[in-house]
């Protein structure tokens, strides 16, 4: 039925631990095994899937959940099931989960024969054919880095190298190493050929690192799949900063619709912040909370502002929902970087992106959530205490 790489579990089911399936609590967290979104990725706050339903003629104990996990990407990837909805939903899962493994072996910025890698080092001899996927995929790096004024850019792996955060050893360079890697990052270097779906980069040194959005590409990739067997309703999150919805957790009756999913206080891990209702929806949320090093008393963390080579500073954590995965992760990583004035443009009023910024505030037993074209019928605010909420305008 399984491998060992995979974790199984029924959510709400009577009975022991048989075989891969093993009882778990009706409430299930998901919590960040990793800091990663796609080595080596974007950190973030944890997400969890909330069994508690809107709707009053259904109570908790009504929602049964198949949960099928494995290990990717550096974080655990979970297909989500509604429990007995489709008798293939175990293999269905399984399926997901190994073209989440594929894709990894063909984006992985540390396997020496993978697409990307192979890519990275012979694009500034020549043209290099690429996959139409993977084509499509750098297309939406250079749209989304355009949209968003270089906040996002898929082609800084010159500098996530420098400063040590490839490793997951992080240091501070010189000025003149900061300057030279500079110059060989940057969308604005890579040629593109839509016709021959080819690639070249206009100087050596250049890299690709898709840790900013591979994660939701694959999420993406996999929801499109399981849709394909004719699923309705499901949820796939990987290392709990990458989230996908479809359809609506348990039966869909009343007015209840969607996934629940829980944002974590950054300050007080223990509570949840807010609550989403992801209805076909994806959410990304961005942050350096566990992933970052201190040199001389400053914290750098390993989220780089492509436009200047540092370290982003001034978020605790933003997060974006956006109709793809994709778009959500390479938008929240944006949002993070341009900090607070950049909420119109990430997200702005009438669109279909919406954004939720965690700022500090004057006191350092506070936070500012900051919002943006979102629509109050699907988030909760659940801390009361020590938190502003402030709507944009």
């Amino acid at each position: 039925m399984s491998d060992s790489k995979d974790v199984l579990s029924r959510r709400g089911l009577l009975g022991g631990v048989q075989k891969d399936f093993q009882v778990v609590p009706r409430q299930v967290d998901i919590k960040n095994d990793s800091p990663e979104k796609c080595a080596p990725g974007e950190g973030s706050q944890s997400c969890n899937v909330d069994g508690v339903v809107s709707d009053e003629s259904l109570c908790e104990s009504e929602l049964h959940t198949l949960i099928i996990g494995r290990e990717a990407m550096a974080c655990r990837f979970d297909v989500v099931f509604n429990a007995g909805e489709y008798p293939q939903d175990t293999q269905w899962a399984l399926a997901a989960l190994d073209l989440i493994d594929v894709i990894e072996s063909r984006l992985s910025v540390y396997r020496a024969s993978s697409e990307l890698t192979l890519l990275n080092q012979n694009s500034s001899q020549d043209w290099q054919t690429v996959a139409d996927d993977l084509y499509g995929l750098l297309e939406q790096c250079r749209s989304i880095s355009t949209a968003t004024g270089g906040t996002f850019d898929a082609a800084t792996g010159s500098l996530i190298r420098l400063w040590g955060f490839l490793e997951r050893q992080g240091r501070t360079p010189t000025k003149d190493a900061l300057e030279a890697a500079r110059e060989s990052s940057g969308m604005h270097l890579v040629q593109m050929d839509p016709i021959g779906k080819r690639i070249r980069f206009k100087k050596s040194g250049v890299e690709f690192n898709l840790g900013a959005i591979g994660k939701g590409w694959a999420i993406d990739r996999a929801i499109d799949l399981i849709a394909e067997y004719g699923v309705r309703s499901v949820l796939i999150h990987g290392g709990a900063s990458s989230v996908r919805a479809m359809g609506c957790q348990g039966p869909q009756v009343g007015t209840r619709r969607g996934w629940r999913v829980g944002l974590r206080d950054p300050l007080r891990p223990a509570r949840r912040l807010a609550t989403f209702t992801l209805v076909d929806r994806a959410l990304g949320t961005s942050g350096s909370g566990t992933q970052f090093f201190v040199d001389r008393g400053k914290r750098m963390g390993h989220i780089l502002d492509p436009r200047t080579g540092q370290p982003a500073e001034g978020v605790i954590s933003a997060t974006v929902l956006a109709p793809t995965a994709s778009e959500s992760d390479a938008l929240a990583t944006a949002l993070y970087t341009c900090g607070p004035q950049g909420l119109a443009r990430i997200a702005p009023r009438g669109g279909n992106v919406s954004a939720i910024m965690v700022i500090p505030s004057k006191k350092a037993d506070r936070l500012r959530v900051l919002l943006a074209n979102v629509d109050r019928q699907t988030l909760t605010i659940e801390a009361k205490d020590g938190v502003d909420v402030i709507e944009s305008a």
